[in-house]
């Protein structure tokens, strides 16, 4: 299944190439709880269909209903929700109590948004590290180049003003787990993953296996690991594990790993086990000192893990744990 961004957006440029006005919509900020973070994106065409979310559902009843009445003809429109002293937006009460700020763009369908939004579907797919910019007073957005770290929406507001001047995006590539490999780990690891927002692809040479494996929303491809990882799929957001103790498919899979910009690579193994197989791709695989520090294996959070979903855990715990930068040391703070 493809990650929810990468659907909205996608969506979003098959209504404009259709001629279709699409609406897209972007959490600009949350005070107190909210279920969508910054940068959460919906896509709505002018029959009022949509995909995305930016709420738990009554956002986007209100935001079609209100749609369909006439509103949001402007080319960008800032708006809230959750505030009791806003008229529009009284009635709406969010889940968690919190307030929401929403970003609405409408963009009409012209070669410009065409080409803006197959810009924004490159960029989901790794092609490029980009930042959106968007010009609230013009309505005109465009990218520049971004090679950092931050949050992922910032909004530039002149002194004294309450509403923001220019909103920058930072789109980054959709998160991506491979799983190379078919054990009893590998599906509740990607059950995992894919409630945590991750597009899953599992790797597998045994058809069988594959025909068997079953996770909704996993996409399962029958063949080698360390093939599909060589055909160039690994972007900066991909994370890669091996999970079968088998070195005909962990050992190969880590060599191609290597040589990508994957964010995470680990295999799975006793500390016995690692130490003999980084020798090993040392000798045999042609793997580098440095390279063989790319490895995080044993793979995964030391939780004491016994079952195949308790390792799950702990794999994807670390995963999470890398993403955000944090070390081993910072998590006993």
């Amino acid at each position: 299944m493809q990650h929810l961004d990468r659907q909205v957006i996608e969506q979003a440029l098959t209504w404009c190439q259709e001629g279709k006005t699409v609406w897209l919509c972007t959490v600009l900020a949350t005070f107190g709880s909210s279920p969508r973070a910054p940068g959460s994106w919906m896509a709505v065409d002018q029959a009022g269909k949509h995909i995305g979310s930016l709420s738990g559902g009554c956002v986007e009843e209100d935001f079609i209903q209100r749609l369909r009445e006439g509103e949001f003809d402007r080319t960008i429109t800032i708006t809230r929700y959750g505030d009791s002293e806003d008229a529009q937006s009284a009635h709406i009460t969010l889940p968690c109590g919190g307030l929401l700020d929403i970003l609405i763009e409408r963009l009409p369908s012209t070669s410009d948004t065409r080409e803006h939004l197959t810009t924004l579907l490159a960029t989901l797919d790794g092609h490029y590290q980009l930042i959106r910019n968007v010009d609230v007073s013009t309505g005109t957005h465009g990218f520049s180049e971004d090679a950092s770290l931050g949050p992922r929406v910032v909004q530039q507001k002149a002194q004294g003003h309450d509403q923001p001047t220019m909103i920058q995006m930072r789109i980054a590539p959709a998160r991506r787990l491979i799983i190379a490999g078919i054990s009893a780990i590998s599906a509740p690891c990607a059950a995992f993953a894919v409630t945590l927002g991750f597009e899953v692809i599992v790797c597998d040479p045994d058809e069988a296996a594959c025909a068997d494996f079953s996770v909704p929303g996993v996409e399962v491809k029958a063949l080698l690991p360390s093939r599909y990882i060589a055909s160039g799929v690994c972007h900066s957001a991909t994370a890669v594990v091996a999970l079968t103790h088998d070195p005909r498919i962990d050992d190969l899979a880590m060599i191609e790993a290597v040589r990508t910009p994957a964010f995470y690579i680990g295999v799975m193994g006793s500390r016995r086990t690692s130490t003999a197989r980084a020798e090993r791709l040392i000798r045999s695989g042609g793997l580098t000192e440095a390279q063989i520090d790319r490895l995080h294996m044993p793979i995964g959070l030391a939780l004491g893990s016994k079952t195949p979903a308790e390792i799950a855990l702990a794999v994807m715990a670390d995963i999470v744990r890398v993403q955000h930068g944090k070390t081993i040391s910072e998590l006993s703070q």
